[in-house]
């Protein structure tokens, strides 16, 4: 019976793991619709924002009645629900571009995005047990690992096929023949819907695939209902762990968000085409990975090439806090992790050029361990009632809607004089916070 356990936890482990890869690589591509979107519909900061509401609202409002209706179906139908959803979510992109419309990609986003909510709420706490009670933030963090390892791929993808052709003005297009703005249109509209159709079918292949695997009951039969979510706010540990994966959520998507248009401000283009290296860098990456030269990128292509080393650093940090957190206190990590992420970010405010370029990828290391610890520690002393734990954290997940606008309304109020050194100022708070949780309940430890 031993022996069989292992092998069942190992399964069950890896089919889940592949969803966390799956919503990490869906994730930062919405984050590369945000530059795309801004042109298409000739959007201010503010208004791009817009993207990260529709898709982080759903966090706010589907979490807690997934949380019940896991408790009352189980994980895996209310993974395959999940999964559906998503790829329905995907599907309707298909019309949203091919209308041109921007409030239907605000919908599409948000059916995309309560698929993933179900996946989240799901995944998380399930990773979280799936073993001794001592190792669950080192198991999150490797399945986390692999989020970020989907992170890492997106930009490229996004670089080679959302960012990589020049988008016309509204002038422009006005100034076009009917034939010409007919196949400019269906141009712009195939760029965006081949990349989300394709998603939509790996969904479907993912969603075949756990229904064949054999995921292990973990937890009893537990009353969940809306009553039972304000009991574990009682708990100051998940309470002040909801704002601070609040916080983080905020702070990594903003700065993922605008990182493309950060790297514009820095004139990075110039220095990829002055600077061999990093133009072999580019060429390299382009190459490889969507067969397009340099020369067919224009300046968000170039530069959003750049986001592969934000998220790659998050899953190399993921990696190494998955073995951190299994001989370290969790606690510690993620304070020393978090005033990381501090420095970063102000030394890349402080400089300029390939060094404040160089300052803010290494944010995604720093910022890998958060959600995991976090997480994990919040949900140490709940129990059996860690399913409405995780609605809640789930929940805080909005703080993706709500900090990544005001990011780019300070860019807007700080205009090209200010660039981004007023606006990253409010990931820098929200860093803070998260050292100052860290401190504050560090009495989780590694055994």
């Amino acid at each position: 019976m031993n022996d069989s356990k292992p092998t069942s936890y190992r399964s069950a482990f890896i089919a889940v793991t592949s969803l966390f890869f799956m919503w990490g690589l869906i994730t930062v591509l919405v984050d590369a619709l945000i530059p795309r979107l801004k042109e298409v519909f000739e959007l201010d900061y503010w208004q791009a924002g817009l993207v990260q509401v529709a898709w982080f609202m759903a966090y706010f409002i589907v979490s807690i009645p997934a949380g019940i209706m896991l408790g009352k179906i189980g994980y895996k139908k209310g993974i395959l629900i999940g999964l559906g959803m998503a790829g329905i979510g995907l599907a309707l992109f298909y019309p949203a571009a091919e209308v041109r419309e921007f409030s239907l990609f605000l919908v599409a986003l948000f059916v995309l995005a309560s698929g993933i909510t179900i996946l989240q709420v799901a995944a998380n706490p399930y990773v979280a047990v799936l073993g001794s009670p001592e190792k669950a933030a080192s198991r999150l963090n490797l399945s986390q690992a692999f989020n970020s390892l989907g992170t890492t791929i997106a930009p490229i993808l996004s670089a080679s096929y959302l960012l990589s052709d020049t988008i016309l003005t509204g002038d422009e297009i006005g100034g076009l023949d009917e034939t010409a703005k007919q196949a400019y249109y269906a141009s712009e509209a195939n760029a965006v819907q081949m990349p989300f159709l394709f998603l939509g079918g790996c969904f479907l292949l993912l969603a075949f695939f756990v229904a064949m695997v054999s995921l292990p009951k973990i937890m009893g039969n537990t009353k969940v209902n809306f009553g039972s979510f304000t009991k574990v706010l009682s708990d100051k540990r998940l309470l002040f762990g909801a704002i601070g994966i609040f916080v983080y959520v905020g702070a990594e998507v903003s700065i993922g968000s605008f990182l493309v248009n950060y790297f514009i401000d820095l004139d990075l283009d110039s220095l990829v085409k002055e600077k061999a290296p990093l133009r072999s860098i580019v060429m390299f990456l382009s190459e490889t990975f969507s067969g397009k030269k340099i020369e067919e990128l224009d300046t968000k292509g170039i530069v959003g090439t750049f986001g592969l080393f934000y998220w790659g650093s998050a899953m190399i940090g993921r990696f190494v806090g998955a073995k951190l957190t299994s001989i370290v206190a969790p606690g510690k990590i993620l304070m020393y992790f978090a005033f990381g992420a501090i420095t970063m970010t102000a030394l890349s405010l402080l400089s300029s050029g390939m060094a404040a370029v160089v300052f803010i990828l290494l944010v995604g290391f720093f910022n890998s361990v958060m959600f995991p610890t976090i997480f994990t520690m919040s949900l140490e002393n709940l129990g059996d009632e860690k399913p409405q734990g995780s609605g809640i954290l789930c929940s805080a997940i909005v703080g993706g809607a709500v900090i990544p606008p005001l990011v780019g309304l300070l860019r807007d109020v700080g205009g090209d004089e200010w660039s981004f050194s007023l606006a990253f100022i409010l990931p820098i708070l929200c860093y803070f916070y998260i050292t100052w949780y860290a401190m504050k309940f560090k009495s989780a430890v590694a055994k």
